[in-house]
This record gives C-alpha cells, structure tokens and sequence, in this order.
C-alpha cells in the first residue's frame, strides 16, 4: 500500500537531508508505528505519504514514495485527500469549522459525498470515538484531548484507505487513549485500513503494531517487527526498559507478556508478590491520608520537605469555574504545600486545564484563592508573574519574539533579572547552548518547552504549574523535565502538573489528585493513587502488581540493584 523507495528528504535550508536513502514497505491493513527522538524526521516521514512533502513543506524530495500505486511527487494532497487521511500534531489548526458536527462533515463535503451518507457516517463516527455528547459543542470550548478525538473523527468519516496520525493519544487520557486506539486497530483488523502513526507514548501502542520503523536521527531507518526493533531503539517504553535492565531475549509487548516473562524468568518474584499479596493492607494510614500524602511521598521518592513549612503555599476553598452554563471546576478545596510535586490527572474534559488557569488568577473564578498570602487574582500581572506562572498546553502560545536571544533578553527585563540569566537558565534546562539567532519556531517541542519554562522561570515564582508539558516530548526529554520539576520540589517551590502521561507521573510526584466533573474524588500519595486505578497505573505497577513497584528504580530498589535514575 506504501511504498519508500531511497527516499531523503532535506528541510528547505537545511545542510543535510533529515531522512537519506529511506526504503521500506507497508502492506495494507497494517498498522506501522513510527518511533524516534524528538527531530529524527517522524514528522516529515508522515508529511511525505500524503504529499505535503514535497508540495507545502519547501522541503527537497528524492527518491519515490506511491500510495496505492500514486506518486507522491505527481499527486499533491488535495488529489490524494480521498485515499490518505492525515491528523497532524495540533489539531485546532488543521479545524475549518466552528462546530463538531460541521468539522465532521466537512472533510467528505469536499470530497462530494451525498447529504444522506454524511449524516450517516458523522453518526457512525461519533460513536466510534465516543463524542456524540459533543457533536453540537463549539471547538473552542472542548478540551484539548477532545479537540483531538474530533480532529480523528473528521478524517475517519472520509473513509480513506490510509490514515497518518502524528502524537494522536497526546492529549488523551489513558481511558480515552485506549478507546481511539481499540477503534483504530478495530479498522484495521475488519475493515483493511492502513494505518501509519507516530508516538512518543510508545507504551500505549506498542502491542497493536504489525511492523515498527524505527529512526535512530542519522538519517536512516530501521524496520521490522516489535520485539526486535524494540530492542534495538534507543527510545525505551517501560516494558523494553525493563527488559534490557533484566537481561530478557526479547522486549515484552504487553503487561501479559511481560508478566509471563517475570514468572518464567525470576521464578523468586513470583513468591514474594504471593506474600505481598497476603499482607498488603491495601492503602495508606489515616494519618498519611489526612497529611495530603506528604510524609508517604517524602519517603518513598526521597525528597525531603523538611525546612518548607512557612513557604509560599496554595490554598483554595470552594473553587469555581464556569463557562456560560458549563461547570469547569466545582467547589474544590485543595492545599498545595511547598517542596510537593502534585500532578492533577483526570479524564479529558475533568476540570485539569480550568483549575491550573485559576490558580493562577488567569480564569474567572469565584471562591477563596490564596497564593503566599495574596489573592493573584487582585493583582497587576508583573506581581502576579513573581508569585505564580503558568506554561499553557500550547507552549508556543507564549514565544512570539523572532530569536531566541530576543525572546531570553525581553524576560530578562520583564522579571527585573541580570541580562544573560534566562539564556543561562535555558542552557540549564535543555543541556546545551541553542543557537540564539535560532526562530523559536524552528525548535523541537524539547526545546521550545525549555525555552517558555526558562522565561516562566526566571521570575522565581513560588508557584509553578503545567499544563500537559509533555506532548511532543521523548523519553530522554521527559526524563530531563522530571529532573528540574523535582529540583523545583527541593528548593521548595510548590509544583502542579496536570498530564495524561501516568509513566511521567510515577517518575516526577509526590502527590496525585484525581478531578472527574470539576471535582476532586482521589487526592493522596501519587505511589498509592496511582496504583489503586488500572487506568492510571504505570505498566510497571501492572507487571509486578502487588508489589510497590511503579518505575524501574523501584525495580532495581526491590532487586538489590543501586538505582540509576536522579534523586528523588
């Protein structure tokens, strides 16, 4: 169905190709998955198959790419639209409509399709993907997670025989993650369509892949089944961490799988987690509970908040957002105490985004907010910026400056701090030294995500909150923000994250509230909500359940083995 023959592709004043001499095959009704650091070209890999590449990309194409038996070179998208259907990254900026149910219908109006059939399929498409609750909603009301499930309900209605999905379970919860991809797989396995799909969130889509390419960011390609090129790959999934940590043949593909591993090869385990399970209490301690999970969390991850009381906290008392007739947050309470990382999670839709925006004043909001003492709420935005700051799902939305230097000198003089500071720190939070000259837009999602928390940052607020930071980020990124977020913890800064991402979650909180319907129904030890939930349990917790084990560190901790990871 898709065929790469010695394919490169060089962005248009780029030095060298970021895809050189690229040959592989994908049949039809496969589903293919493609994996990479962040900037080894898997975006310009999916851009490639519907022909944005090379027609709108200014990018330079040699070699030949066919689908279905068409030239990619002699056939520009708008002549491929009926076959290939393409969801990039950000779907708000691919939406030409206002409403669900337009933007559902529009693709096949282009294509043609009689209003009987439209109407049936938008019907069919909606339950599908579970939004016929939303098909008379404003795109700009839904959250970003549902905004990414219409964008995949739009290109499906088309039927197209291939689809080219780039992050889609990005901003999805584990639940609604699960739905889009049963349904994507269900396609392929009954009906014959060709999916091709990039992820950083390998874990979720692993187990689905009939053949994975895998690019090392040399310009080259690795094909082949899972386990093997798992294996190989230098972005690990929890499952093929674990098993190269254990010296397994193989990568396990799935809790299953790598629950058989565990009985097969560590036959000693299996006894251990039989009296786990005879013992387990099965949750935390009324005192522990009552202490917001503080005690449980400084022990389990190592931070200590000893020397925190007194700093700036967060205290709310009945909370509330609305949106016209719409309930956002409802009547939550919640103390967020300094040297805590606390990740907010819930299903798309809970109330994350609307509560992180009114704790930081920038959302109306009615009830008590108090910040250090301060309602941020009350005051004018260069003090409000020293007492908390926020980074938005869209880092982006807050770089419009042309240069990277431009951008680091203007939060100098906004936040009052010595001239080079939000360069220094900007080095600090990425590694290394980006070109200053460099457009902010020219950035991975890494680097442009260090770049906003360098400028959010250097103000030195008390409080810190993100808003879903790791789409777009690889392991090695996310890694890397675990690290400055914990360090934020030490220092005592209060930290707030709102994510799908339960594997970043395991690695980076102390403390996990759980939001359904704008209201908080878990909010405890992250190590205990977590696992107490199979949908917001990390794979680990899942193979060596009941064991208290979430991350690998954990894994070599209960093995005898010194971790390898940072302090926590």
């Amino acid at each position: 169905m898709i065929r790469f023959d010695d394919v490169s592709v060089t962005p248009a004043g780029a030095a060298r190709p970021v895809l050189h001499h690229v040959s592989f095959d994908v049949a039809e009704g496969d589903l293919c998955l493609v994996l990479g650091r962040t900037g080894t070209g898997k975006s310009t890999l999916l851009a490639a198959i519907n022909g944005l590449v090379p027609h709108f990309t200014g990018a330079t194409l040699g070699g030949v790419v066919t689908v279905a038996g068409r030239s990619t070179r002699d056939h520009p998208p708008r002549r491929l639209a009926a076959l290939v259907g393409y969801v990039g990254q950000d779907p708000l900026r691919g939406f030409v409509t206002d409403r669900v149910e337009d933007e559902i219908a529009y693709g096949m109006e282009q294509l043609g399709i009689s209003p009987t059939a439209m109407r049936q399929r938008v019907e069919e498409t909606c339950d599908l993907l579970g939004i016929g609750d939303l098909r008379h909603r404003t795109l700009a009301t839904l959250s970003g997670g549902q905004q990414q499930r219409v964008a995949i309900a739009s290109v499906l209605a088309a039927q197209p025989r291939v689809l080219v999905l780039d992050e889609p379970t990005s901003a999805l919860d584990p639940t609604a993650a699960g739905d889009v991809l049963a349904a994507i797989t269900s396609l392929v396995r009954d009906v014959g369509l060709t999916v091709v799909l990039a992820e950083h969130r390998i874990e979720r889509v692993m187990q689905a892949a009939d053949q994975i390419v895998w690019l090392p960011g040399d310009g080259t390609a690795v094909t082949g089944p899972g386990p093997e090129v798992l294996g190989r790959a230098d972005v690990r999934p929890p499952l093929a961490s674990l098993a190269r940590e254990l010296g397994w043949p193989g990568v396990p593909l799935d809790v299953r799988e790598a629950r058989r591993a565990v009985r097969r090869e560590h036959p000693d385990l299996v006894a251990r987690t039989s009296v786990a399970v005879t013992t387990s209490d099965g949750g935390a301690s009324t005192s522990e509970a009552a202490d917001g999970g503080a005690a449980t969390s400084a022990r389990a991850t190592g931070i200590s908040v000893a020397g925190a009381t007194g700093a700036a906290g967060v205290t709310v008392s009945g909370l509330t957002v609305r949106y016209g007739a719409t309930t956002a947050v409802d009547r939550v309470d919640l103390d967020l105490r300094p040297g805590q990382v606390t990740v907010v999670m819930g299903r798309n839709g809970a109330g994350k985004s609307s509560l992180l925006w009114a704790l930081a004043g920038a959302a109306p909001s009615s009830g008590t907010l108090d910040v250090a003492g301060a309602d941020p709420r009350t005051l004018p935005p260069h003090r409000a910026r020293r007492l908390v700051t926020l980074v938005p799902q869209t880092a982006a939305d807050l770089i419009y400056l042309p240069t990277v230097a431009a951008e680091c000198g203007q939060a100098d003089r906004e936040s009052g701090a010595t001239p080079g500071a939000t360069a220094r720190l900007l080095e600090h939070l990425d590694g290394e030294a980006l070109d200053p000259t460099m457009d902010p837009g020219d950035l991975s999602e890494g680097q442009r995500l260090a770049l906003v928390l360098a400028i959010q940052l250097v103000a030195r607020p008390a409080v810190v909150l993100l808003d879903e930071p790791t789409r777009g980020l690889d392991y090695a990124a996310k890694a890397r923000l675990a690290g400055h977020l914990r360090a934020l913890g030490r220092e005592g800064r209060v930290v707030a994250v709102a994510t799908h991402d339960v594997e970043f979650a395991a690695e980076v909180a102390d403390r996990a509230v759980v939001l359904a319907d704008g209201q908080v129904i878990a909010d405890g030890p992250a190590r205990e909500v977590l696992a107490a939930s199979p949908a917001y349990a990390p794979q680990l917790a899942k193979v060596f359940w009941p064991l208290p084990w979430l991350t690998l560190d954990d894994v070599r901790a209960g093995l005898g083995a010194p971790p390898t990871g940072a302090p926590r």
